[in-house]
């Protein structure tokens, strides 16, 4: 049975390198391209980071119930296509779904049994400087994403398992511990030690293991009522 793994970030988090990397690494597993009606930013292209379509054809798939969950944030359309769980269920495989925490809501609804995972940095001062080295966004658009990452943030008790995204190799080796996990919980055959060294990694990151670790990341972030964005 196909399991579906959700991943959701604040901007500036490191997600989508996360997430590129663990592909590389992890056999099995499907990956979705959402769906949007904003324009490409930089060197964005259509098929990689998002498949970018027009109002008028997100609308038609809307109608013609072709999502697992969308939303418009913005003015902007948003969503992650069935087709993709689709083919992840016919082929075998795992799904991974790079979504935010609206759509992450809405597809814990649908799937209750989906493998939530929410990706935190260090603290905000790490977020802001990852923000600006990124040379991509105006004064005013980085201090919205912060005030939004705040308010994503507050979502994080909602995700099973959260992963501090400090040291990138470490936190890709996190990640694929995570994922492999699942994967051995699902299974009928006795662990070995290495496979019992994965589930106790990933196990660190449970949300009921992680919730005093997290109390200064937390507190570095102050609350706003920005909306969410993705």
């Amino acid at each position: 049975m196909t399991t579906v793994y959700i991943i959701s970030a604040p901007s500036g988090s490191g997600k989508s390198t996360l997430v590129e990397k663990v592909r590389q690494i992890v056999a099995g597993l499907d990956f979705s391209i959402s769906y949007t009606t904003r324009p490409p930013r930089g060197n964005e292209q259509n098929g990689r980071e998002y498949f970018f379509i027009a109002r008028e054809e997100f609308e038609r798939m809307i109608h013609k119930d072709e999502f697992l969950e969308h939303a418009e944030v913005f003015s902007n359309y948003y969503g992650t296509a069935k087709r993709f769980l689709e083919k992840a269920n016919q082929s075998g495989h795992d799904l991974l779904l790079d979504i935010d925490v609206q759509g992450a809501a809405q597809i814990k609804g649908k799937l209750p049994r989906a493998v939530s995972i929410f990706i935190l940095p260090p603290d905000r001062k790490t977020l802001e400087s990852r923000l600006r080295n990124r040379s991509l966004d105006a004064e005013k658009v980085i201090q919205n994403r912060l005030a939004t990452a705040s308010r994503e943030i507050e979502n994080y008790m909602k995700y099973d398992y959260i992963l501090v995204n400090d040291r990138l190799e470490e936190s890709v080796e996190t990640l694929k511990a995570i994922l492999l996990a699942e994967r051995l919980r699902g299974s009928e055959a006795y662990p070995s030690p290495a496979d019992q060294e994965l589930l106790a990694k990933a196990e660190r990151c449970r949300l009921s293991n992680a919730r005093e670790r997290l109390q200064p990341i937390l507190a570095s972030f102050v609350a706003t009522t920005t909306p969410s964005g993705r």
